[in-house]
């Protein structure tokens, strides 16, 4: 399970250290590979590779007729690249996915359970700020009916 907000701060060369916490996991149950993909929130997606595997077999499932359908497969699926961390934990993101999600020096890791989200700081801020004066806004969340029932 990834958990957790992590600030990072990219190399020069475009690489980010994966926080030590996940390190071992990652190496022991995934053998240091991962996948990196575009999200419509303009971040990126990672996953350790089995997980996408399962993901990539949904997608592809989806109806080859059906637009929307299409559009996820060629956003997800079509940018989805494969990275491996090195021995010193570091993964190097593709230069095409960096400049599609604005990552310059200054990254944040959040964890998401299967999958980490990879946010440039600044664009992380203005969303989370958003989405917590949105939840101060609202009376009540127009929660879908699967968590209605969850309690916190």
């Amino acid at each position: 399970m990834f958990r957790g907000v992590n600030h990072i701060a990219l190399d020069t060369k475009g690489r980010m250290a994966i926080p030590s916490r996940y390190r071992e996991h990652l190496r022991e149950e995934h053998e240091g590979e991962l996948v990196v993909t575009v999200d419509r929130d303009v971040c990126l997606l990672i996953y350790p590779l089995s997980e996408w595997e399962e993901i990539e077999r949904k997608l592809n499932k989806l109806p080859s007729f059906n637009r929307q359908a299409r559009k996820l497969q060629r956003l997800l699926v079509g940018h989805a690249t494969e990275v491996e961390m090195d021995g010193n934990g570091r993964v190097l993101l593709p230069g095409p996915l960096r400049d599609f999600a604005g990552l310059e020096k200054k990254v944040v890791l959040i964890g998401q359970g299967n999958k980490f989200e990879l946010w440039d700081e600044g664009r992380w801020k203005e969303q989370r700020d958003a989405w917590m004066q949105e939840a101060l806004d609202d009376e009540q969340l127009d929660l879908p009916a699967e968590l209605e029932s969850l309690s916190l």
